[in-house]
């Protein structure tokens, strides 16, 4: 996962983020239908429950349909699995604070980002501290969380600051997409695509939009 250069014209590619439940025997068909449709850089295992077996048999799953296609998968928070389950790397969500650990833990060349938030100081400590790439989000108005937006603004100030890459996450529509994609390196897409009756096609027209 790599940025461009400030003037370099940003080419945004699509990050993918599991929804927390899943039902493998459908999601894996779904999961398989959607990276053969659009170029995909990483796809992310975000599951909400704590249920180890469950976590390892989507991983496993997940990772084989990932790797058939060159794209990376990373797992959120579960930190102490990713090498025994063979993924490539880990997505946190606690800033900077635990990149250190996890780069200590997994090595060089395992992939390490983090979530955030709307905090341009967290995102650029995350860097500083090794961070592979900084999520920022949400982009669009959600009820959920405490109401901040990470404004176009902080993503523009990002492209021409700091080299390393960035995710815009995060209630995410067409018109945000397309106002964003001069300044974003990735678009991290989860509930927009698998909510959608069609998740092929409105991953297509997310693809679109970036471009």
């Amino acid at each position: 996962m790599t940025d461009a250069t400030a003037d370099e014209q940003i080419i945004p590619q699509v990050y993918l983020t599991s929804p927390p439940q899943v039902e493998l025997s459908s999601f894996a068909n779904v999961l398989a239908d959607v990276l053969d449709a659009v170029p995909v850089a990483c796809f992310r295992l975000a599951l909400s429950g704590t249920d180890e077996d469950h976590i390892a048999r989507v991983a496993d799953a997940t990772r084989e349909i990932c790797h058939a296609r060159d794209v990376a998968i990373v797992i959120e928070k579960h930190l102490m699995m990713v090498e025994r389950l063979g993924l490539d790397g880990v997505h946190l969500t606690d800033g900077a604070r635990s990149i250190r650990y996890a780069r200590k833990e997994l090595g060089d060349d395992a992939i390490v980002g983090t979530f955030c938030g709307t905090s341009r100081h967290d995102g650029m400590s995350a860097g500083e501290a090794s961070a592979d790439y900084a999520g920022f989000g949400p982009v669009g108005q959600t009820p959920l969380g405490d109401g901040s937006v990470a404004e176009t603004e902080l993503f523009q100030w990002w492209s021409e600051m700091i080299e390393v890459p960035c995710i815009a996450e995060g209630a995410l529509d067409l018109p945000l997409v397309r106002q964003l994609a001069p300044y974003s390196d990735f678009f991290g897409l989860g509930d927009e695509i698998w909510a959608s009756d069609d998740p092929v096609a409105t991953l297509k027209a997310f693809h679109a939009a970036m471009v």
